[in-house]
């Protein structure tokens, strides 16, 4: 399927067998070189991501947000030109400023780029420039081109609110030990994420020191990304907010109920949780086997935290006992050891219980989208020890994502839904030859269906 959409040929192997031939691998000793070529390119898709960018004012909004961070005559690398520099490096598959040395040899890569590449030492002291406003700034910008992917008027979205782990080696401003499953004790970033399940898009970031947990203290945050979600989708679209047990936080709740938004985040267990399970008897089973066994059972419990009742917020608790679960936690406090159960906290009155468990699960999808920023786009890969630097950094990153994202379904919306190492082996590292004949240059890329 997918050589097809790239454009390779299906193997022949059925016709060959049956004409008995068999497969020879050519000698390479028998290919002659011929005379370097400096017209060709390895990155030959940066051209149309470039037309992209400009229609969408990509390069104008860098320009106006983060011009003045370097200004005066003697500016020969002005901060937009760096920052779009930097977001073609994220595009073409590179995670660290460094890699700037190896980019510098191709030639659609440095004609874009204006002719010239910085050193790597003038684009550190350019990202150390970034100071608390301009990340602000930043993460708008980046949050605009989240937003621009959504529909117009939608039914109803999923806002899915994650935190990730950052590891660090070094010794960055803010590299804190917390929270951190594989590298216990290290230091590390602890960066919070908002993606909208519908389309994979970024809307909310921020780079946060390691010994940040997801608490109290994160609800202006979260509430500042609501109303942005809010105001771009409009007063009748339905807005769901997905989180993990990390959101079981009645300052988080109060304020996503009272702003009108739907929510279902997953509930802490504790002894009193435990005991209302308990003491339930009336389960309604939703799912059997073929031996016709209960395989999963749901039900509505009548119980309510403590701080709940004391700010007048009832909500719904719901509880699922399952014998085919496997992912998260499992808690088993039943006789049959297979059967564990998981607890839900939502101010849905009206769906069925039985779909709640379900559409919490495909919050699964942020997990997805957060492993391929980190793998396609290295997200995790820290440049400087400036925190600030590190910030407009990671906030960069997610603009290439989410500019990525929208070029993909302009330009080839049958790729949407391939991960971020296969759209830019589609989209962006295509060999081609740029010439200059006539006063004006021309790029020659080999034949792709999807663009034909």
């Amino acid at each position: 399927m997918r050589r097809d959409a790239l454009g390779g040929k299906r193997g022949q192997g059925h016709q060959w067998q049956r004409a008995g031939r068999k497969v020879r691998r050519r000698c390479a000793e028998r290919i002659s070189e011929g005379p370097p070529d400096l017209t060709l390119t390895g990155v030959g898709g940066l051209a149309a991501f470039g037309r992209f960018t400009r229609r969408h004012g990509v390069e104008g909004e860098l320009r106006r947000r983060f011009g003045a961070l370097k200004h005066g005559p003697g500016v020969v690398y002005p901060m937009a030109e760096q920052l779009r520099l930097l977001l073609d490096v994220a595009v073409a598959g590179e995670d660290r400023v460094f890699a700037l040395e190896a980019l510098s040899a191709d030639r659609l890569f440095v004609h874009l780029a204006g002719g010239m590449i910085p050193s790597i030492d003038t684009v550190y002291r350019d990202l150390r420039r970034f100071d608390a406003a301009h990340v602000e700034s930043f993460e708008a910008l980046m949050a605009e081109h989240g937003l621009a992917m959504l529909s117009s008027s939608p039914t109803h979205v999923h806002i899915d609110i994650d935190t990730t782990v950052e590891p660090l080696f070094g010794s960055q401003q803010g590299a804190l030990p917390g929270p951190n499953p594989r590298y216990h004790g290290r230091n590390s970033y602890h960066p919070l994420l908002g993606v909208v399940a519908e389309t994979g898009s970024c809307i909310g970031a921020e780079l946060r020191p390691g010994d940040r947990g997801f608490g109290g203290a994160d609800v202006p945050t979260i509430h500042r990304w609501i109303e942005r979600l809010r105001g771009s989708v409009g007063p009748q679209t339905l807005i769901t907010a997905r989180m993990d047990a990390a959101g079981d936080c009645s300052d988080l709740l109060e304020d996503l109920d009272g702003s009108g938004t739907r929510f279902i985040v997953k509930l802490r267990w504790n002894e009193t949780l435990l005991g209302h399970a308990l003491a339930h008897e009336r389960w309604r089973i939703t799912n059997r086997d073929a031996f016709d066994h209960p395989t999963e059972r749901v039900a509505v419990l009548s119980f309510q935290r403590a701080e709940w009742v004391k700010r007048n917020m009832p909500f719904r608790v719901i509880a699922l006992r399952s014998t085919e679960r496997r992912s998260g936690q499992q808690l088993r406090i039943w006789d049959d050891p297979g059967e564990s159960v998981q607890f839900y906290v939502t101010n849905d009155w009206l769906t069925p219980p039985e779909e709640i468990p379900v559409e919490y699960d495909d919050r699964a999808q942020v997990e997805t989208v957060i492993r391929d920023l980190k793998n396609g786009l290295g997200l995790g890969k820290i440049p400087s020890e400036s925190f600030d630097a590190n910030h407009a950094m990671f906030l960069l990153k997610l603009l290439a994502h989410n500019l990525l994202r929208r070029f993909t379904a302009h330009t080839a919306p049958q790729l949407a839904y391939w991960r971020t190492p296969w759209i830019r082996r589609a989209l962006i590292l295509r060999p081609g030859r740029l010439l200059r004949s006539g006063r004006q240059w021309t790029l020659r890329l080999p034949p792709f269906p999807l663009l034909e």
